[in-house]
């Protein structure tokens, strides 16, 4: 039975004075007033846009170079929606109607689980920007210690990248912020976060897809294209146990997203989601990623001091976690115009120290505040009562 629904699509754009930098922000609803998370939204011919958040709200900076090109909204399980910016500001109703993609796939496929598996990731090269690029990434990360969030760092960085088909050559931090610090043990990483990000892609690694079990769990649509949802549970090349859920293009083989639930041997979980979205060619790059891993720490005799001053019970250990956020915000292909600004090096986000400018963080395509984000910063704010702008202020 085809159920038609009606997807709200609520934007307020307003000029900002300097620059002549256009705010294009809004909200994404179907009629049910149910969010609709991790839409691509853009101008794809000038590769300017974001992702909508977890609430279906989304921010991006254009110009006026921008008003006659083609604002696009595209998700999984609806049709694209098309307009002119420049129509757009026009609409004295800023509601835009579309309807639910209905698919009508078979339950009988051509081919097996397994094969559209294989056909996909075999095509990801030809599926994905495989040629290099730099992505203008917004980097997240939240250090947790016994269940509660006690620092936060973030990063704006350009990523050269070529696609889950191969590896990141190259990476540089524009700027950073800070939260204050309120950890016992802190945790450091051997190497900066986005390079976790790309070792836990299985499409990098690569997927033994005969260890995997896949099953058909749903089929949906993208972009005029109809997908198909499959799930595999099994174990990877270490022994762990993982599921792995792929939206994959039913004629063009494309992942157009990818979640994972792992078990790993030294960790108690992760939870790990990849969105991918096109460009002005088709080809696909990374959209957004947010993944947690939890794992716990011995404690030592200075942390079991720390617990008790603090009014907690000692333990051989402390749970522990990192959680990850990460929005890509631009993605410019020309090599000519890649910016090399900034540092480099392979250590922990907490090490890269830049002279922090407010001014800089005020006036880039910062994404609206998801809820992955208000939870964490909420159990930050909470330890001291400290508005994390203020810790911002006062810490960097």
């Amino acid at each position: 039975m085809r159920c038609d629904f009606t997807l709200f699509f609520l934007i307020i754009s307003s000029f900002i004075y300097s620059q002549n930098k256009i705010v294009i922000e809004g909200l994404i609803l179907d009629e049910y007033n149910y969010n609709v998370p991790y839409a691509a939204v853009g101008i794809l011919s000038k590769n300017l846009g974001t992702s909508s958040n977890d609430e279906g709200a989304f921010y991006f900076l254009a110009t006026n170079n921008e008003l006659d090109d083609i604002l696009e909204i595209s998700s999984i399980g609806y049709k694209t929606f098309e307009i002119s910016v420049k129509d757009f500001l026009s609409l004295e109703d800023k509601k835009i109607v579309l309807e639910e993609n209905v698919t009508i796939l078979s339950d009988v496929l051509v081919k097996s689980n397994e094969d559209y598996v294989k056909l996909a990731i075999k095509n990801l090269k030809n599926s994905t920007l495989s040629k290099p690029h730099q992505l203008k990434i917004l980097y997240r990360r939240w250090s947790v210690e016994d269940n509660i969030c006690r620092y936060y760092v973030e990063h704006f960085m350009n990523v050269i990248d070529r696609g889950p088909s191969s590896y990141i050559s190259n990476f540089n931090i524009v700027q950073t912020r800070n939260s204050a610090e309120y950890r016992f043990v802190k945790k450091e990483q051997d190497v900066h976060a986005v390079k976790y990000m790309e070792a836990q892609n299985p499409l990098r690694k690569g997927v033994n897809v005969r260890s995997y079990k896949w099953k058909k769990i749903g089929v949906s649509n993208y972009d005029g294209e109809d997908v198909i949802i499959l799930e595999g549970k099994g174990l990877d090349v270490r022994g762990n146990n993982r599921t792995l859920k792929l939206f994959i293009g039913f004629d063009s083989y494309s992942i157009y997203k990818l979640e994972m639930t792992k078990v790993p041997l030294n960790a108690k979980s992760m939870d790990v989601i990849y969105v991918y979205k096109k460009n002005s060619e088709g080809k696909l790059y990374l959209s957004y990623h947010n993944r947690e891993y939890k794992t716990e720490a011995k404690v030592t005799d200075m942390i079991k001091n720390l617990l008790i001053r603090s009014g907690k019970k000692p333990r051989k250990y402390i749970p522990m976690a990192f959680r990850h956020e990460v929005f890509v915000i631009g993605v410019e292909q020309d090599k000519k115009k890649f910016d090399n600004s900034g540092i480099t090096g392979q250590m922990d986000m907490t090490l890269f120290k830049i002279t922090h400018n407010m001014n800089f963080w005020k006036n880039i395509s910062l994404p609206p505040e998801t809820k992955f984000y208000k939870k964490n910063v909420s159990e930050l704010e909470s330890l001291f009562g400290v508005p994390i702008e203020t810790q911002f202020q006062y810490s960097n």
